[in-house]
Protein backbone atom coordinates (compact mmCIF):
# COMPACT_ATOMS: atom_id res chain seq x y z
CA UNK A 1 0.00 0.00 0.00
CA UNK A 2 1.54 2.60 -1.10
CA UNK A 3 1.30 6.77 -0.02
CA UNK A 4 1.88 8.12 -3.49
CA UNK A 5 -1.13 9.50 -5.87
CA UNK A 6 -2.83 7.20 -7.83
CA UNK A 7 -3.05 7.43 -11.48
CA UNK A 8 -6.26 9.06 -12.90
CA UNK A 9 -7.29 6.49 -15.32
CA UNK A 10 -7.42 3.87 -11.90
CA UNK A 11 -9.34 6.39 -10.03
CA UNK A 12 -11.83 6.94 -13.15
CA UNK A 13 -12.10 3.16 -13.89
CA UNK A 14 -12.75 2.28 -10.12
CA UNK A 15 -14.97 5.41 -9.74
CA UNK A 16 -17.17 3.82 -12.89
CA UNK A 17 -18.31 0.83 -10.62
CA UNK A 18 -20.30 3.72 -8.50
CA UNK A 19 -22.06 4.38 -11.60
CA UNK A 20 -24.02 0.30 -10.80
CA UNK A 21 -24.31 1.11 -7.35
CA UNK A 22 -26.04 4.15 -8.12
CA UNK A 23 -28.52 2.92 -9.87
CA UNK A 24 -29.20 -0.29 -8.15
CA UNK A 25 -29.52 1.75 -4.38
CA UNK A 26 -31.87 4.38 -6.48
CA UNK A 27 -34.28 2.58 -8.62
CA UNK A 28 -35.46 0.27 -6.03
CA UNK A 29 -35.78 3.22 -3.36
CA UNK A 30 -37.28 4.91 -5.42
CA UNK A 31 -39.76 3.22 -7.80
CA UNK A 32 -40.12 0.24 -6.03
CA UNK A 33 -42.82 0.56 -3.06
CA UNK A 34 -44.67 2.81 -5.49
CA UNK A 35 -44.57 -0.23 -8.71
CA UNK A 36 -46.02 -2.34 -5.96
CA UNK A 37 -49.00 -0.39 -4.47
CA UNK A 38 -49.64 2.11 -8.04
CA UNK A 39 -48.99 -0.57 -10.74
CA UNK A 40 -49.74 -4.43 -9.49
CA UNK A 41 -52.18 -3.11 -7.12
CA UNK A 42 -50.58 -4.62 -3.17
CA UNK A 43 -51.51 -3.33 -0.04
CA UNK A 44 -49.36 -0.53 1.27
CA UNK A 45 -48.28 -2.76 4.41
CA UNK A 46 -47.87 -5.74 2.36
CA UNK A 47 -45.78 -4.20 -0.45
CA UNK A 48 -43.60 -2.76 2.81
CA UNK A 49 -43.02 -6.32 3.40
CA UNK A 50 -41.70 -7.00 -0.28
CA UNK A 51 -38.91 -4.49 0.80
CA UNK A 52 -38.25 -5.47 4.29
CA UNK A 53 -37.74 -8.92 4.28
CA UNK A 54 -35.06 -9.15 1.17
CA UNK A 55 -32.97 -6.01 3.05
CA UNK A 56 -33.22 -8.35 6.47
CA UNK A 57 -31.31 -11.22 4.25
CA UNK A 58 -29.32 -8.44 2.53
CA UNK A 59 -28.34 -7.06 6.05
CA UNK A 60 -27.51 -10.67 7.53
CA UNK A 61 -25.42 -11.19 4.36
CA UNK A 62 -22.93 -8.45 4.16
CA UNK A 63 -20.61 -9.14 7.19
CA UNK A 64 -20.28 -12.68 5.82
CA UNK A 65 -19.68 -11.26 2.03
CA UNK A 66 -16.82 -8.78 3.62
CA UNK A 67 -15.54 -11.62 5.63
CA UNK A 68 -14.96 -14.25 2.98
CA UNK A 69 -13.33 -11.08 0.80
CA UNK A 70 -10.80 -10.51 3.72
CA UNK A 71 -9.70 -13.92 3.96
CA UNK A 72 -9.98 -14.62 -0.26
CA UNK A 73 -6.47 -15.51 -2.26
CA UNK A 74 -6.92 -15.50 -6.08
CA UNK A 75 -4.60 -14.28 -9.10
CA UNK A 76 -7.06 -11.26 -9.27
CA UNK A 77 -6.32 -10.29 -5.46
CA UNK A 78 -8.93 -10.33 -2.65
CA UNK A 79 -11.47 -8.02 -4.27
CA UNK A 80 -12.13 -8.34 -7.23
CA UNK A 81 -13.35 -11.56 -8.12
CA UNK A 82 -16.50 -10.61 -6.11
CA UNK A 83 -16.60 -6.89 -8.59
CA UNK A 84 -17.08 -9.81 -11.24
CA UNK A 85 -19.60 -11.87 -9.51
CA UNK A 86 -21.96 -9.12 -9.21
CA UNK A 87 -21.73 -7.74 -12.54
CA UNK A 88 -22.67 -10.96 -13.96
CA UNK A 89 -25.56 -11.48 -11.86
CA UNK A 90 -27.23 -8.50 -10.71
CA UNK A 91 -28.63 -7.13 -14.08
CA UNK A 92 -30.52 -10.47 -14.72
CA UNK A 93 -32.01 -10.50 -10.65
CA UNK A 94 -32.79 -6.46 -11.48
CA UNK A 95 -35.19 -7.04 -14.73
CA UNK A 96 -37.03 -9.84 -12.40
CA UNK A 97 -37.69 -7.13 -10.25
CA UNK A 98 -39.93 -4.98 -12.15
CA UNK A 99 -40.93 -7.98 -15.09
CA UNK A 100 -43.75 -9.08 -11.97
CA UNK A 101 -47.13 -10.85 -13.41
CA UNK A 102 -50.02 -9.15 -13.14
CA UNK A 103 -53.82 -9.64 -11.47
CA UNK A 104 -52.88 -11.21 -8.23
CA UNK A 105 -51.45 -8.84 -6.32
CA UNK A 106 -50.25 -11.99 -3.93
CA UNK A 107 -48.64 -13.59 -6.68
CA UNK A 108 -47.06 -10.27 -7.88
CA UNK A 109 -45.92 -9.93 -4.12
CA UNK A 110 -44.62 -12.74 -4.15
CA UNK A 111 -42.49 -12.40 -7.23
CA UNK A 112 -40.85 -9.48 -6.45
CA UNK A 113 -39.82 -10.59 -2.58
CA UNK A 114 -37.64 -13.52 -4.75
CA UNK A 115 -36.72 -10.91 -7.69
CA UNK A 116 -35.57 -8.61 -4.84
CA UNK A 117 -33.69 -11.50 -2.80
CA UNK A 118 -31.43 -12.46 -5.99
CA UNK A 119 -31.18 -8.73 -6.68
CA UNK A 120 -29.95 -7.67 -3.03
CA UNK A 121 -27.24 -10.50 -2.54
CA UNK A 122 -25.85 -9.56 -6.89
CA UNK A 123 -25.12 -6.22 -5.37
CA UNK A 124 -23.68 -7.58 -1.68
CA UNK A 125 -21.36 -9.22 -3.85
CA UNK A 126 -20.36 -6.37 -5.62
CA UNK A 127 -20.73 -3.52 -3.42
CA UNK A 128 -18.94 -4.63 0.09
CA UNK A 129 -15.62 -5.79 -1.82
CA UNK A 130 -15.77 -2.57 -4.12
CA UNK A 131 -15.98 -0.26 -1.52
CA UNK A 132 -13.25 -1.77 0.68
CA UNK A 133 -10.76 -1.33 -1.75
CA UNK A 134 -9.93 2.68 -1.33
CA UNK A 135 -8.43 1.42 1.83
CA UNK A 136 -5.74 -0.99 0.72
CA UNK A 137 -5.21 1.17 -2.74
CA UNK A 138 -3.64 4.13 -0.01
CA UNK A 139 -2.21 5.08 2.84
CA UNK A 140 -2.29 8.45 2.46
CA UNK A 141 -5.30 10.50 3.96
CA UNK A 142 -6.29 12.97 1.56
CA UNK A 143 -5.80 10.65 -1.11
CA UNK A 144 -8.04 8.88 0.05
CA UNK A 145 -10.58 11.77 0.14
CA UNK A 146 -9.41 11.73 -3.46
CA UNK A 147 -10.92 8.09 -3.94
CA UNK A 148 -13.85 8.89 -2.46
CA UNK A 149 -14.68 11.81 -4.22
CA UNK A 150 -13.82 10.70 -7.39
CA UNK A 151 -16.16 7.45 -6.54
CA UNK A 152 -18.97 9.71 -5.64
CA UNK A 153 -18.38 12.09 -8.55
CA UNK A 154 -19.78 8.90 -10.24
CA UNK A 155 -22.25 8.38 -8.34
CA UNK A 156 -24.75 10.77 -9.02
CA UNK A 157 -24.84 9.71 -12.64
CA UNK A 158 -26.27 6.53 -11.07
CA UNK A 159 -28.14 7.93 -9.20
CA UNK A 160 -29.49 10.44 -12.08
CA UNK A 161 -30.17 7.66 -14.14
CA UNK A 162 -31.73 5.67 -11.78
CA UNK A 163 -33.91 8.95 -10.57
CA UNK A 164 -34.30 11.17 -13.59
CA UNK A 165 -34.26 8.30 -16.90
CA UNK A 166 -35.76 5.65 -15.63
CA UNK A 167 -39.33 7.59 -14.96
CA UNK A 168 -38.82 8.87 -18.60
CA UNK A 169 -38.21 5.18 -19.90
CA UNK A 170 -41.51 4.27 -18.13
CA UNK A 171 -43.32 7.00 -19.01
CA UNK A 172 -42.16 7.09 -22.76
CA UNK A 173 -42.95 3.25 -23.47
CA UNK A 174 -46.72 3.46 -21.88
CA UNK A 175 -45.72 3.27 -18.38
CA UNK A 176 -47.77 0.44 -16.64
CA UNK A 177 -45.62 -3.27 -16.26
CA UNK A 178 -44.36 -3.09 -20.11
CA UNK A 179 -43.12 0.60 -19.48
CA UNK A 180 -41.18 -0.81 -15.88
CA UNK A 181 -39.72 -4.04 -18.01
CA UNK A 182 -38.15 -1.42 -20.43
CA UNK A 183 -36.96 0.42 -18.19
CA UNK A 184 -35.29 -2.10 -16.21
CA UNK A 185 -33.54 -3.55 -18.78
CA UNK A 186 -31.80 -0.96 -20.06
CA UNK A 187 -30.57 0.25 -16.70
CA UNK A 188 -29.37 -3.17 -16.20
CA UNK A 189 -27.69 -3.20 -19.28
CA UNK A 190 -25.93 0.54 -17.83
CA UNK A 191 -24.88 -1.17 -14.55
CA UNK A 192 -23.45 -4.12 -16.13
CA UNK A 193 -21.45 -1.81 -17.98
CA UNK A 194 -20.18 0.02 -15.46
CA UNK A 195 -19.20 -2.92 -13.03
CA UNK A 196 -17.37 -4.16 -15.36
CA UNK A 197 -15.19 -0.95 -16.22
CA UNK A 198 -14.52 -1.15 -12.88
CA UNK A 199 -13.32 -5.00 -12.78
CA UNK A 200 -11.19 -5.02 -15.56
CA UNK A 201 -9.83 -0.95 -15.08
CA UNK A 202 -8.35 -1.87 -11.61
CA UNK A 203 -6.38 -4.65 -12.34
CA UNK A 204 -3.05 -2.73 -11.14
CA UNK A 205 -4.54 -1.05 -8.24
CA UNK A 206 -2.58 -1.17 -5.02
CA UNK A 207 -4.15 -4.62 -3.07
CA UNK A 208 -2.84 -6.06 0.37
CA UNK A 209 -2.73 -10.24 0.29
CA UNK A 210 -5.15 -11.87 2.68
CA UNK A 211 -3.74 -12.38 6.04
CA UNK A 212 -2.33 -16.12 6.95
CA UNK A 213 -4.53 -16.22 9.67
CA UNK A 214 -7.87 -14.88 10.43
CA UNK A 215 -10.37 -14.78 13.88
CA UNK A 216 -13.90 -15.96 13.46
CA UNK A 217 -16.77 -13.83 11.81
CA UNK A 218 -18.30 -13.41 15.61
CA UNK A 219 -15.08 -11.89 16.79
CA UNK A 220 -14.52 -9.91 13.82
CA UNK A 221 -17.37 -8.77 14.66
CA UNK A 222 -17.46 -7.99 18.21
CA UNK A 223 -14.00 -6.20 17.61
CA UNK A 224 -15.68 -4.14 14.52
CA UNK A 225 -18.12 -2.70 17.46
CA UNK A 226 -15.88 -2.44 19.87
CA UNK A 227 -13.88 0.62 18.04
CA UNK A 228 -16.07 3.24 19.85
CA UNK A 229 -15.46 6.17 17.03
CA UNK A 230 -15.91 3.59 14.42
CA UNK A 231 -19.53 2.19 15.80
CA UNK A 232 -20.64 6.15 16.70
CA UNK A 233 -19.79 7.00 12.71
CA UNK A 234 -21.85 3.99 11.60
CA UNK A 235 -24.97 4.60 13.67
CA UNK A 236 -25.08 7.84 13.38
CA UNK A 237 -24.50 6.71 9.27
CA UNK A 238 -27.92 4.65 9.74
CA UNK A 239 -29.49 6.97 11.36
CA UNK A 240 -29.04 9.48 8.27
CA UNK A 241 -29.75 6.48 5.67
CA UNK A 242 -33.41 5.91 7.47
CA UNK A 243 -33.85 9.81 6.33
CA UNK A 244 -32.24 9.53 3.02
CA UNK A 245 -34.65 6.34 2.33
CA UNK A 246 -37.62 7.64 2.97
CA UNK A 247 -37.27 10.78 0.78
CA UNK A 248 -36.77 8.10 -1.76
CA UNK A 249 -39.49 6.40 -0.97
CA UNK A 250 -41.47 9.18 -0.94
CA UNK A 251 -40.58 11.10 -4.34
CA UNK A 252 -42.92 9.54 -6.42
CA UNK A 253 -45.88 9.82 -3.92
CA UNK A 254 -44.86 13.32 -3.06
CA UNK A 255 -44.54 14.11 -7.09
CA UNK A 256 -47.84 12.72 -8.20
CA UNK A 257 -50.25 13.67 -5.08
CA UNK A 258 -48.72 16.64 -3.98
CA UNK A 259 -47.24 18.48 -6.43
CA UNK A 260 -49.68 17.16 -9.13
CA UNK A 261 -46.62 16.35 -11.68
CA UNK A 262 -46.25 12.94 -12.31
CA UNK A 263 -43.03 11.04 -14.18
CA UNK A 264 -41.93 14.48 -15.37
CA UNK A 265 -41.86 15.96 -11.78
CA UNK A 266 -39.93 12.89 -10.56
CA UNK A 267 -37.35 13.49 -13.04
CA UNK A 268 -36.87 17.16 -12.71
CA UNK A 269 -36.36 16.80 -9.01
CA UNK A 270 -33.94 13.90 -9.38
CA UNK A 271 -31.97 15.98 -12.30
CA UNK A 272 -32.06 19.38 -9.21
CA UNK A 273 -30.77 16.89 -6.81
CA UNK A 274 -28.18 14.81 -8.63
CA UNK A 275 -26.68 18.35 -10.48
CA UNK A 276 -26.08 20.64 -7.38
CA UNK A 277 -24.77 17.22 -5.81
CA UNK A 278 -21.85 17.16 -8.59
CA UNK A 279 -20.57 20.80 -8.40
CA UNK A 280 -20.65 20.39 -4.36
CA UNK A 281 -18.27 17.55 -4.68
CA UNK A 282 -15.15 19.88 -4.65
CA UNK A 283 -16.59 22.05 -2.12
CA UNK A 284 -16.88 19.62 0.60
CA UNK A 285 -12.88 18.73 -0.29
CA UNK A 286 -12.17 21.89 0.15
CA UNK A 287 -13.89 22.20 3.54
CA UNK A 288 -12.25 19.18 4.43
CA UNK A 289 -8.88 20.11 3.61
CA UNK A 290 -9.52 23.44 5.46
CA UNK A 291 -11.10 22.21 8.55
CA UNK A 292 -11.22 18.50 8.73
CA UNK A 293 -13.77 15.67 7.53
CA UNK A 294 -16.02 15.50 10.85
CA UNK A 295 -16.56 19.62 10.55
CA UNK A 296 -17.62 19.11 6.75
CA UNK A 297 -19.61 16.16 7.62
CA UNK A 298 -21.70 18.39 10.09
CA UNK A 299 -22.43 21.28 8.31
CA UNK A 300 -23.19 18.78 5.23
CA UNK A 301 -26.29 17.25 7.73
CA UNK A 302 -27.42 20.59 8.94
CA UNK A 303 -27.78 21.94 4.97
CA UNK A 304 -29.28 18.80 4.39
CA UNK A 305 -32.11 18.75 7.03
CA UNK A 306 -32.90 22.52 6.79
CA UNK A 307 -33.83 22.20 2.88
CA UNK A 308 -35.72 18.82 3.54
CA UNK A 309 -38.15 20.70 6.02
CA UNK A 310 -38.37 23.29 3.68
CA UNK A 311 -40.36 20.80 1.55
CA UNK A 312 -43.33 21.14 3.81
CA UNK A 313 -43.98 24.54 1.37
CA UNK A 314 -44.89 22.08 -1.51
CA UNK A 315 -47.84 22.25 -3.15
CA UNK A 316 -49.52 22.14 -6.57
CA UNK A 317 -48.07 24.35 -9.24
CA UNK A 318 -44.79 25.00 -7.34
CA UNK A 319 -42.80 22.65 -8.72
CA UNK A 320 -40.02 25.41 -9.18
CA UNK A 321 -39.54 26.75 -5.89
CA UNK A 322 -39.42 22.79 -4.78
CA UNK A 323 -36.62 21.96 -7.58
CA UNK A 324 -34.85 24.75 -5.96
CA UNK A 325 -35.02 23.53 -2.33
CA UNK A 326 -34.27 20.34 -3.69
CA UNK A 327 -31.16 21.46 -5.04
CA UNK A 328 -29.63 22.97 -2.23
CA UNK A 329 -30.81 19.72 -0.45
CA UNK A 330 -28.52 18.36 -2.83
CA UNK A 331 -25.27 19.99 -1.83
CA UNK A 332 -26.02 18.38 1.58
CA UNK A 333 -26.78 15.08 0.34
CA UNK A 334 -23.38 15.11 -1.59
CA UNK A 335 -21.82 15.90 1.94
CA UNK A 336 -23.36 12.76 3.40
CA UNK A 337 -22.19 10.76 1.15
CA UNK A 338 -18.42 12.02 1.10
CA UNK A 339 -17.62 12.46 4.52
CA UNK A 340 -18.86 9.02 5.76
CA UNK A 341 -16.90 7.09 3.35
CA UNK A 342 -13.97 9.34 3.34
CA UNK A 343 -13.48 8.70 7.18
CA UNK A 344 -14.22 4.78 7.54
CA UNK A 345 -10.37 3.81 6.05
CA UNK A 346 -9.03 5.99 8.09
CA UNK A 347 -10.73 4.12 11.17
CA UNK A 348 -10.00 0.68 9.61
CA UNK A 349 -6.08 1.66 10.02
CA UNK A 350 -6.95 2.24 13.60
CA UNK A 351 -7.87 -1.06 13.94
CA UNK A 352 -5.44 -2.49 11.96
CA UNK A 353 -2.70 -0.53 13.84
CA UNK A 354 -4.23 -2.49 17.59
CA UNK A 355 -4.65 -5.44 16.16
CA UNK A 356 -2.06 -6.47 12.95
CA UNK A 357 -5.40 -7.80 10.94
CA UNK A 358 -6.52 -5.93 7.92
CA UNK A 359 -10.20 -6.17 7.83
CA UNK A 360 -11.38 -3.80 5.40
CA UNK A 361 -13.85 -6.82 4.35
CA UNK A 362 -15.41 -6.99 7.85
CA UNK A 363 -15.83 -3.29 8.71
CA UNK A 364 -17.21 -2.78 5.59
CA UNK A 365 -19.84 -5.16 5.45
CA UNK A 366 -20.93 -3.86 8.75
CA UNK A 367 -20.78 -0.10 7.03
CA UNK A 368 -23.54 -2.00 4.68
CA UNK A 369 -25.50 -2.90 6.99
CA UNK A 370 -25.70 0.53 8.69
CA UNK A 371 -26.54 1.97 5.01
CA UNK A 372 -28.91 -0.82 3.78
CA UNK A 373 -30.92 -0.84 6.88
CA UNK A 374 -31.47 2.62 7.33
CA UNK A 375 -32.72 2.97 3.76
CA UNK A 376 -34.85 0.01 4.01
CA UNK A 377 -35.93 1.23 7.34
CA UNK A 378 -36.89 4.30 5.92
CA UNK A 379 -38.94 3.01 2.97
CA UNK A 380 -40.56 0.51 5.44
CA UNK A 381 -41.38 3.33 7.55
CA UNK A 382 -42.92 5.28 4.29
CA UNK A 383 -44.90 2.68 3.50
CA UNK A 384 -46.72 2.11 7.32
CA UNK A 385 -47.67 6.00 7.33
CA UNK A 386 -49.16 5.60 3.95
CA UNK A 387 -50.86 2.17 5.56
CA UNK A 388 -51.56 4.51 8.45
CA UNK A 389 -52.90 7.53 7.38
CA UNK A 390 -55.40 5.41 4.96
CA UNK A 391 -53.57 5.44 1.36
CA UNK A 392 -55.40 3.24 -1.17
CA UNK A 393 -53.60 1.38 -3.52
CA UNK A 394 -54.60 0.87 -7.30
CA UNK A 395 -53.31 -0.96 -10.19
CA UNK A 396 -52.55 0.83 -13.58
CA UNK A 397 -54.77 2.53 -15.20
CA UNK A 398 -56.91 2.73 -12.37
CA UNK A 399 -58.28 6.44 -10.92
CA UNK A 400 -58.29 7.06 -6.96
CA UNK A 401 -59.52 9.68 -4.34
CA UNK A 402 -56.59 9.29 -1.68
CA UNK A 403 -58.21 11.09 1.69
CA UNK A 404 -56.72 14.39 3.03
CA UNK A 405 -54.86 11.86 6.11
CA UNK A 406 -52.73 10.16 3.40
CA UNK A 407 -51.53 13.47 1.38
CA UNK A 408 -50.60 14.77 4.83
CA UNK A 409 -48.60 11.65 5.37
CA UNK A 410 -46.89 12.00 1.89
CA UNK A 411 -45.30 15.51 3.11
CA UNK A 412 -45.08 14.20 6.54
CA UNK A 413 -42.97 11.11 4.89
CA UNK A 414 -41.04 13.06 2.68
CA UNK A 415 -40.04 16.28 4.57
CA UNK A 416 -39.88 15.80 8.16
CA UNK A 417 -38.87 11.93 8.77
CA UNK A 418 -35.78 12.77 6.97
CA UNK A 419 -34.79 15.96 8.35
CA UNK A 420 -35.18 14.20 11.91
CA UNK A 421 -33.07 11.56 11.13
CA UNK A 422 -30.45 14.34 9.78
CA UNK A 423 -30.39 16.17 13.49
CA UNK A 424 -31.05 12.58 15.06
CA UNK A 425 -27.42 11.76 13.97
CA UNK A 426 -25.72 14.97 15.37
CA UNK A 427 -25.17 14.08 18.91
CA UNK A 428 -23.07 11.30 17.41
CA UNK A 429 -20.63 13.06 15.63
CA UNK A 430 -20.10 16.02 18.00
CA UNK A 431 -18.12 13.23 19.31
CA UNK A 432 -15.44 11.95 18.08
CA UNK A 433 -15.78 10.03 14.75
CA UNK A 434 -12.12 10.43 13.68
CA UNK A 435 -9.16 8.61 14.21
CA UNK A 436 -6.57 9.19 15.97
CA UNK A 437 -4.32 9.39 13.30
CA UNK A 438 -7.12 12.04 11.47
CA UNK A 439 -6.97 14.43 15.15
CA UNK A 440 -2.97 14.26 14.26
CA UNK A 441 -3.01 15.19 11.01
Amino acid sequence: MSSSPLKRPLLLAYAAGSIGSGLFSTVPGLLLLFYLTDTLGVAASLAGLAILLPRIWDIATDPLVGAWSDRTRSRWGRRRPFLLAGALLLPPGFIALFSAPVGDPSLSFAWVLLAFIWATGAFTLFQIPYASMPAEMTADYHERTRVVAHRMAFLPIGILAGGALAPMLIKANSGGPAGYRVMAVTLAIIAAVAMLVAFFGTRDAPQLPAPVETTGLREQIRVALSHRPYRRLLVGFAVQNIGIGAILAAVPYFCHYTLRGGEEAVTVLFVSLVGPAIVAMPLWMAVSRRFGKRVGYIAAVLVFAAFALSLLAGAEGRLALVAAQVGLLGVGFAGLQVFPFAMLPDLIDDDAAVTGQRREGIFTGLWFVGEKGGLTLGAWLVSQVLAATGFVERRAGELVSQPEAALVGVIVATAVVPAACALLSLPLLFHHVESARNRAT
